[in-house]
């Protein structure tokens, strides 16, 4: 302790005073010393001045010692106050300490080591109690601030709850309007579908060459508009989590090799190597047949459709005993690598440019995504820009807790006209290709 301390003497003796003052003068202590002879001086000091350290008269004129202790400390004192008595009374000794002095002295005792030894030790004592007062301080402050934080945190999450609520019901509300608007376009679109059809239907010399043409076109573009609404329905079908699956056994073999004969003519009109290569040792599968398919008509249509030559290949193996894994890979444009992230995101594309070639409204891949892991399993992709793509499909052989199963199967038909139709585009492609091979091309 070499800092230089305030002490306060308050003795209305003088010679005492002055003995104190010897003591503390011959100890190893850097004092200054300050002198009061009655209370009254003294409370008049203290509010004033800092000290360190006050030495304290047990009988002053204007008051008891013990009462003056006692005031100081209600006035929110916490200086060290050591009490000198005169005699050695225990009594009075330990009526001081409760009065709040820190340590006491009888005057027959003073020496210069006593005095050092109960200044230093007081000194000690009301530093480290001022650091645990300001460390309390400190700790009420940051439990008020974390307190007030965390009201705000609270009132946030509420907040967010609440908005998280509203838009749970727009998004449920949204899907319910599509749901609706797309049940209702289908009906109209039927019909202009079905008339198309009887009027391509129609005995040879019916229809000149130019009105088969448009028929073609109305057919076509109708078609299209239909596998759209189709995939607007499904999507809001499985946000409402309305979608069911229904599995039933069926042999994948024969899936998989219809499917892709179904698809073929599309890559055949691009001169596209079509394979498949199937290596299975049980075909039979337990699941949901009309929404594999529709995931594999999506995967194949696609491989098509961005592959301009080389080949579309399917591959299906088991990997383990209850899995069952499809593969669509081909030679086509790719993905950028800053779009495989979002590329099972509804109404996203790899090319989300105004300039982009090939149309659509980027629900395919959201969709069978969504199917699939339905069918308790995942799809993953991996593609090399200019290379070509390749989607694995995995599900369960055997799925046992289809999301809820039992349902009504009405969905289904609507799932399995979505996934004909591309067989239907195929088939009239064939039609077109005989306009245009007259010299019309059908939009």
């Amino acid at each position: 302790m070499t800092d230089t301390l305030h002490i306060l003497i308050v003795d209305d003796d003088e010679v005492d005073r002055l003995v104190i003052q010897r003591h503390l003068s011959k100890g190893n202590l850097e004092t200054v010393v300050t002198e009061a002879k009655d209370a009254a001086t003294a409370r008049e000091l203290i509010s004033d001045g800092k000290f360190d350290c006050i030495f304290l008269d047990y009988r002053l004129p204007d008051a008891n010692g013990i009462a003056l202790i006692r005031q100081l400390r209600n006035l929110g004192c916490r200086i060290p106050i050591i009490a000198l008595t005169g005699q050695g009374d225990e009594q009075i000794a330990v009526d001081l300490m409760k009065a709040g002095a820190s340590d006491y002295l009888t005057k027959s005792r003073l020496s210069t080591d006593i005095l050092t030894r109960l200044i230093r030790n007081a000194i000690k004592v009301y530093r480290a109690e001022q650091r645990i007062q300001l460390a309390q301080e400190q700790l009420h402050r940051t439990n008020a601030l974390l307190r007030q934080q965390n009201q705000e945190l609270e009132d946030q999450r509420r907040q967010i709850e609440q908005q998280n609520l509203q838009l749970l019901e727009a998004n449920r509300l949204k899907s319910e309007f599509l749901a609706t608007v797309t049940h209702e376009l289908r009906t109209p679109l039927n019909a202009i579908m079905g008339f198309s059809q009887i009027l391509q239907n129609q005995s040879k010399g019916m229809l000149n060459e130019f009105q088969l043409n448009m028929v073609n076109r109305v057919f076509a573009n109708g078609e299209n508009l239909l596998a759209l609404v189709d995939d607007i329905l499904d999507m809001s079908t499985i946000e409402a989590r309305r979608l069911t699956l229904v599995p039933n056994s069926f042999d994948l073999k024969e899936l998989v090799s219809v499917t892709l004969e179904e698809l073929a003519p599309l890559a055949e009109r691009k001169n596209l190597d079509v394979q498949l290569a199937i290596n299975l040792d049980n075909t039979t599968v337990y699941n949901d047949e009309y929404r594999l398919r529709q995931v594999l008509v999506n995967l194949i249509s696609n491989a098509i459709k961005f592959t301009d030559q080389g080949f579309v290949r399917v591959e299906v193996h088991d990997p383990a005993p209850n899995s069952i894994e499809i593969t669509v890979q081909d030679t086509g444009i790719g993905i950028q690598p800053e779009h495989l992230s979002h590329i099972f995101k509804p109404f996203r594309q790899g090319d989300q440019t105004s300039k982009r070639r090939h149309s659509g409204t980027g629900l395919g891949l959201a969709i069978a995504h969504s199917l699939v892991s339905m069918m308790e399993g995942f799809i993953t992709v991996d593609s090399q820009v200019g290379k070509g793509t390749k989607f694995s499909v995995r599900i369960t052989r055997d799925i046992l807790n289809p999301p809820n199963s039992g349902s009504s199967r009405e969905l289904h038909s609507i799932s399995s006209s979505n996934a004909m139709h591309h067989n239907h585009k195929a088939h009239n492609q064939d039609r077109t290709a005989s306009v245009k091979n007259r010299g019309c091309s059908p939009s």
